[in-house]
């Protein structure tokens, strides 16, 4: 297997059953669960993940980034709703219409400039339009009552069909008291906007604010539809906010050594010799780097897994490989497998570690995996296929 030569990703089909079973467990009444797939699945490959959601686990409803991954699902065959969360180029919307695919309108003169661009295609665009209760990125802005007018003249046009409206939380993710009072009074405020519509004769079929966070710790029966993302693939919303139930990580990132050698104090190691060793050190070389997606904000502090043991990054990570200190594991040999995200033996290195360690989130860490690096799909023990994202 040639891929397991250098550096691979492990994608656990199984895996992400279990989380979305979890998950859906916590939702209430008749809300229906929405996957988001973009990013190709947070670096996880679409292509092997999206057909296993909607014809293994039934899944109907899926969330993407923009038009390209829009289209991509709709040419691997995904049949079921496809909801673009942000903005669209006005020129590709026809493509959107004729392909079934719901745009997000982001604010009233964006609905209008979409409609004029529609005028005579023949077939009319689904939207929901996204409501800015608190996020302050894209959306309808103003009271209840300015946002439900502004729904009234979207709903007006002829070559726009209003499905929905839907909000995203800016703190769904935090336990601090404030940020949770902040998180409900987005909610009420959305749910202001779709009574107020109704008033003025507004039938909304979607009308939706739950993301992963919320979906746990404040499920809505009032929300349609729950958008289920990184927690769908085995990460935290926030790591200090525990949940209710254990995640699986779905993906595990993993690489060989290339060669080993012994170095005497003294020497130095890497650009800009950033480590220095105070005594003698085994040193063995990894098949991955910056360019593969593993963040230089690793060098001198991260740590890789070698059969089944620890093993510290000494020098600055280069662009297609780094070295690791395997001193006290006197049985490492060239072409032993490192896992960089994963587990062996008993030592377990997750995304919210590495992302801890790099100063940023899991969601960046998996989704800066790059498309160099193949994604070799398994459900249960059984290989399905190499993807490339």
């Amino acid at each position: 297997m040639d891929y397991l030569k250098r550096t691979w990703a492990e994608i656990h089909l199984d895996r992400v059953a279990i989380n979305l079973g979890n998950y859906c467990a916590r939702l209430q009444g008749e809300t229906k669960l929405m996957c988001v797939v973009k990013a190709s699945c947070y670096g996880h490959a679409d292509l092997a993940i999206c057909p296993y959601l909607e014809k293994e686990l039934g899944i109907k409803w899926f969330a993407v980034s923009n038009a390209d991954e829009a289209l991509r699902l709709r040419n691997m065959g995904i049949s079921g709703n496809i909801l673009i969360l942000g903005y669209t180029p006005p020129e590709t919307v026809i493509q959107l219409a004729d392909h079934n695919i719901i745009q997000a309108i982001t604010d009233l003169e964006y609905a209008k400039l979409l409609n004029q661009t529609l005028s005579g295609n023949g077939t009319p665009l689904r939207c929901h339009a996204a409501i800015d209760t608190g996020m302050t990125r894209i959306g309808l802005r103003g009271t209840p009552e300015e946002i439900a007018r502004d729904l009234y003249e979207i709903y007006d046009l002829d070559d726009i069909i209003l499905d929905g409206i839907f909000t995203h939380y800016a703190v769904a993710d935090s336990a601090d008291p404030d940020d949770a009072a902040y998180t409900a009074a987005q909610t009420e405020k959305l749910f202001a906007v779709r009574d107020e519509a109704e008033k003025l004769g507004i039938g909304l079929m979607q009308c939706h604010c739950l993301n992963s966070a919320a979906g746990v710790y404040t499920p809505d029966s009032r929300s349609t539809l729950a958008r289920l993302g990184i927690i769908l693939y085995g990460m935290y919303p926030d790591p200090s906010n525990p949940l209710p139930f254990e995640l699986e990580p779905v993906m595990e990132l993993r690489s060989v050594i290339s060669q080993i050698k012994t170095i005497e104090a003294g020497e130095s190691i890497s650009y800009g010799r950033t480590f220095t060793a105070d005594r003698p050190m085994r040193i063995a070389t990894v098949c991955c780097g910056y360019a593969d997606g593993w963040p230089r904000a690793l060098s001198n502090k991260g740590e890789v897994l070698v059969r089944g043991k620890r093993a510290k990054i000494v020098g600055r990570i280069c662009m297609d490989q780094f070295m690791i200190d395997i001193t006290h594991i006197p049985d490492a040999s060239p072409r032993d497998t490192v896992t960089l995200i994963g587990t062996d033996g008993e030592e377990r290195i997750t995304a919210d570690e590495v992302a801890a360690l790099a100063g940023t989130i899991g969601y960046e860490i998996t989704c800066g995996i790059s498309s160099r690096v193949p994604r070799i799909a398994y459900k249960g023990s059984e290989q399905l296929g190499v993807y490339r994202i």
